[in-house]
């Protein structure tokens, strides 16, 4: 058991700059060049990753790519479908190649249909779970070999959902493999200690996102919202930063096995509906 001297010198490093630092390692974001996505890459970056961002959006990467650039971030792009059977291998290559190792794997992409369970077709269950829980999966996997073969340890950051929590209609196949997620991100917490790997995920609640754009254009349901949410607002992808960070960091070194929700208080407990809300 090691215990960190209580001096100066210990208090120096105690720093927000010090503690969340990621100058040095290398941060792959998937659905990069999403409303989420792109924003967890920017605050990665800006902590001082390299950041490998992947999308099947190749215009998009580029734009992000660009603007990255500008601010001074150290990123290069790969375009991929994660529906591909080698996604996770040339995902995790790609990283590699540019610049040579990997340190932290957030796993954002994601897609979703908004469909009545009594309506729901095979083809559609595929798509969702392979994208949502499948790629994460496997994606997860070869990257820890990667960093156990590194013998630095690592960090996985997996995008969640609220819905692991709180059951909505109309997703009832997004929701489960989001709760499915969550339950494997505490298996590879479990497997993985030993190797310095910690594997955390963070569950978004009501965010504005493209994702999220049916929602909020529905007048009931984004009045549903405002009242179900103590902050009454949606969340927006920039507000999910610090929680990566957390995560992704020393910061959050004795953190691992959890499904951290940034929601606005949705899950705090419920009020009194408001109609003029």
């Amino acid at each position: 058991m090691s215990t960190l001297a209580f001096d100066a010198d210990t208090i120096r490093t105690l720093t927000p700059a010090s503690m969340f630092s990621l100058d040095g390692r290398v941060a792959i974001v998937t659905g990069a060049a999403g409303g989420i996505g792109r924003w967890l890459a920017a605050g990665l970056g800006s902590a001082g990753a390299s950041v490998l961002a992947t999308d099947i959006d190749g215009h998009g990467l580029d734009e992000l790519a660009a603007t990255l650039e500008a601010a001074g971030i150290r990123a290069a792009t790969t375009v991929v479908d994660l529906a591909d059977d080698d996604a996770a291998d040339r995902i995790v290559g790609a990283a590699l190649e540019q610049f040579g190792a990997v340190h932290v794997l957030v796993n954002n992409a994601a897609v979703n249909r908004r469909m009545p369970i009594l309506e729901m077709d095979g083809p559609t269950w595929d798509w969702i779970t392979r994208v949502d829980l499948r790629l994460p999966y496997f994606l997860s996997q070869r990257a820890a070999r990667e960093m156990i073969a590194q013998g630095s340890g690592g960090s996985i950051v997996s995008i969640s959902s609220l819905n692991v929590a709180y059951a909505l209609e109309q997703v009832s196949v997004y929701g489960p493999a989001k709760a499915g997620l969550s339950q494997l991100t505490r298996h590879m917490a479990l497997e993985w200690a030993e190797h310095g790997i910690r594997a955390n995920a963070i569950g978004p609640g009501f965010m504005d996102t493209p994702l999220a754009a049916p929602i909020w254009a529905d007048a009931e349901i984004s009045r549903w919202i405002m009242n179900r949410v103590p902050l009454e607002r949606p969340g927006h992808p920039a507000e999910l930063i610090g929680a990566c960070l957390l995560l992704a960091s020393d910061a959050g070194s004795f953190l691992t096995g959890q499904t951290l929700l940034v929601d606005g208080g949705a899950q705090a407990g419920g009020r009194w509906f408001h109609p003029d809300r």
